[in-house]
């Protein structure tokens, strides 16, 4: 499978004062809002347009414009958010350090305080419906509200030390992961209970985790240090797809049975990492992010649209899915017409660049087809703002020969041939 860079110079009008710096790979865009530097924890998005991310220093940003502008929200204190999560595009909780519950019912332009009934971090906040939902964090702690937070209960049980994820399929199914330990060891555990919580069993034990998520009531998948799992009959049984690997996984997301990311660090590089998969997790394909960079939550709203959040603001947004790679800086100049340009170099091998400029907001598609017009890439399929692009186009593992590549943008319908010399 060829590896597709994209580098772009986005030439745009500013849409604010703020100075936007675009870095990303497999169609990662960087989107950090200044001046909001703290790290951010979890991120929820609701659909293509609009996600709320949570994090640092009471640290609340949401965005209802794909990213292009971010809001600062206050009203949660000032101790350190580390999961969001709203059951409509109105009502929503964060939980945070010091037992730190918060709810709204506006999108979060302002939150009321919950009791908790415990001083402990709280890591994770999950709701099946708008009354009934649980929370997980320290001290094997595990709450229950069935009045939508008015009132929290502390669930009893044999918890992890750390339960760090939860996640409920409806009212009576769920199952959490966490970190538990023997006195002597650390190790990860997923405990299941069938009875809406009153009743846990344990499931699984092993390395450490630290994320958990559900497609329906029998897939499941959970994610850690260097492993992720799988389950198909609701958390009973979990079978491993990723082991003995340097990633430290602290975010798994599934759109729906096949495509999913996981996002963390990678011991082996100091870098960033998002896993993709789109059979399941049967193959997962690895993707690098910035040095010394920790990605601590990803959420998609389907197939293409999602973002992913961690260390000192990092925000990075894709609208494909994560399949090509993206890099560039906004300044203020705007193209005059449609172009596409010729590629450069002209034999190439193996990489070309293809440049094109749209003088005006744009539906793009660029493809790339062989001489008998098979379609061989899609290297863009989304909406652009005025601006001039640049792809860098690898094919390595394509045979010598004439493609094409051809630009759809409204009316502006292009091709041009390129030669490609092994």
């Amino acid at each position: 499978m060829k590896k597709i860079a994209i580098i772009f110079v986005l030439l745009v009008v500013v849409f604010s004062s703020l100075s936007i710096k675009l870095s990303a790979q497999s169609g990662w865009f960087w989107q950090n809002p200044l001046p909001q530097g703290q790290t951010l924890k979890d991120v929820h998005v609701f659909d293509e347009h609009t996600s709320i991310t949570v994090g640092e220093a009471g640290t609340i940003i949401k965005t209802t414009d794909g990213g292009i502008s971010w809001v600062s929200l206050t009203g949660a204190g000032s101790d350190r958010l580390n999961s969001v999560y709203f059951i409509d595009s109105n009502t929503g909780w964060i939980v945070g350090n010091d037992g730190k519950i918060f709810k709204t019912t506006n999108g979060g332009t302002s939150w009321s305080t919950q009791i908790s009934g415990v001083t402990d971090p709280l890591y994770s906040v999950y709701f099946i419906n708008s009354s009934t939902g649980w929370i997980s964090g320290e001290d094997n702690t595990i709450l229950k509200t069935t009045n939508g937070g008015t009132n929290w209960i502390f669930l009893q049980g044999v918890f992890p030390k750390s339960v760090e994820s939860i996640y409920f399929t409806d009212e009576n199914n769920g199952c959490a992961a966490g970190i538990d330990y023997n006195g002597s060891n650390y190790f990860g555990v997923i405990i299941k209970t069938t009875d809406g919580g009153t009743n846990w069993t344990n499931q699984w034990s092993g390395n450490w985790l630290l994320s958990i998520h559900f497609t329906d009531s029998n897939n499941g998948w959970a994610a850690g240090a260097g492993i992720i799992l799988k389950t198909t009959d609701g958390g009973t049984s979990w079978n491993t797809q990723i082991t003995g690997t340097s990633y430290q996984l602290y975010s798994i997301h599934f759109s729906d049975y096949n495509f999913g990311w996981a996002s963390g660090y990678d011991g082996s590089t100091s870098s960033g990492i998002i896993l993709n998969t789109t059979n399941g997790g049967i193959i997962w394909n690895p993707t690098i992010i910035g040095a010394d960079t920790v990605l601590y939550s990803i959420h998609f709203a389907d197939l293409y649209y999602g973002w992913t959040v961690g260390d000192n603001g990092t925000i990075l947004h894709t609208t494909n899915g994560g399949v090509s790679f993206v890099e560039g800086e906004q300044i203020d100049e705007v193209p005059a017409e449609f172009l596409l340009t010729q590629n450069y170099p002209n034999p190439f091998n193996p990489s070309t660049k293809i440049r094109y400029s749209v003088p005006k907001s744009s539906n793009v598609i660029i493809k790339v087809f062989d001489i008998l017009g098979n379609e061989i890439e899609t290297l863009a399929n989304e909406e652009k703002p005025a601006g001039t692009y640049e792809i860098n186009w690898y094919a390595a593992n394509l045979p010598s020969g004439i493609y094409f590549y051809t630009i759809n943008a409204g009316s502006f319908i292009e091709t041009k041939k390129m030669i490609l010399i092994k």
